[in-house]
């Protein structure tokens, strides 16, 4: 019994402090939306510039980047402090 008084009462505590914690957000005010007038118009994004994305990390024929992937498993054992796999 003493162990499940003790468990509501942590459980109360715990509850409280969410709220007490998530009620001052919940009841702030919002701010008025900002009217957006035709002056304004619609923004204008440049592409991205993807010049650089031309290498063995980004170049996936088949949906994942292979010769990267082939590569990163190939140097596991080396991070891992084991020795190399012989080269073929």
């Amino acid at each position: 019994m003493k162990h499940t008084a003790s468990r509501a009462i942590t459980a109360s505590l715990l509850a409280g402090a969410a709220l007490c914690t998530a009620a001052p957000a919940a009841l702030a005010a919002p701010e008025a939306p900002v009217a957006v007038t035709a002056q304004d118009g619609p923004a204008v994004v440049d592409e991205p510039d993807t010049g650089d994305l031309n290498n063995k990390w980004t170049f996936a024929p088949v949906g994942v980047p292979v010769f990267g992937l082939i590569d990163s498993v190939l140097g596991v054992p080396a991070r891992l402090g084991l020795p190399a796999l012989p080269n073929s």
